[in-house]
């Protein structure tokens, strides 16, 4: 898995480092999906154990799984997703959606994320203001937030900033 992609202050490499790799991803899908049980998390991902155990281990470790104990006779687990795993789904969402239209193109998407109460599909993840008008990418600006170490701001400095 890669750790550490250099930097500290931003929210998507730190994020990267939580979720892995591709084989993570896929293992929260199938969690999504239902699956709970190693042996069934092997199968429908034709994953190896090795990888399969460290990636399970890791998204343990990273509090986006949990492990629980099932076993009536003997230790035997399942990995359920936490809070912080199941709020995850807005992001595979997105993920899905955005394959679905730019690698599979409009009407050959394989899997169709479907309202349980209403039967109908849901509406693209968008990116909207408070009143509920979608943001255009080119009105998105990044600014440093109340995390970013005062050491970095001089770092971060956007084109177009006054450092005066």
């Amino acid at each position: 898995m890669i750790r550490g992609y250099g930097d500290p202050d931003c929210g998507i490499a730190r994020a990267l480092e939580l979720l892995g790799d591709g084989w993570s991803l896929l293992i929260i899908r199938e969690a999504f999906l239902g699956t709970r049980r190693f042996a069934d998390f092997e199968s429908r991902l034709s994953v190896s154990k090795s990888i399969l155990a460290k990636r399970l281990a890791h998204l343990v470790e990273s509090g986006l799984f949990t492990k629980v104990d099932a076993g009536r006779y003997g230790a035997r687990y399942e990995y359920a997703l936490t809070p912080m795993g199941r709020d995850l789904a807005t992001m595979l969402t997105a993920l899905r959606q955005w394959g679905d239209r730019w690698v599979f193109g409009p009407g050959n998407e394989p899997l169709l994320v479907i309202d349980r109460q209403t039967g109908e599909p849901i509406e693209p993840v968008r990116i909207r203001r408070a009143d509920g008008s979608l943001v255009p990418a080119r009105d998105l600006e990044l600014r440093p937030g109340p995390g970013m170490p005062p050491e970095r701001l001089a770092e971060r400095a956007l084109p177009g900033d006054d450092e005066s």
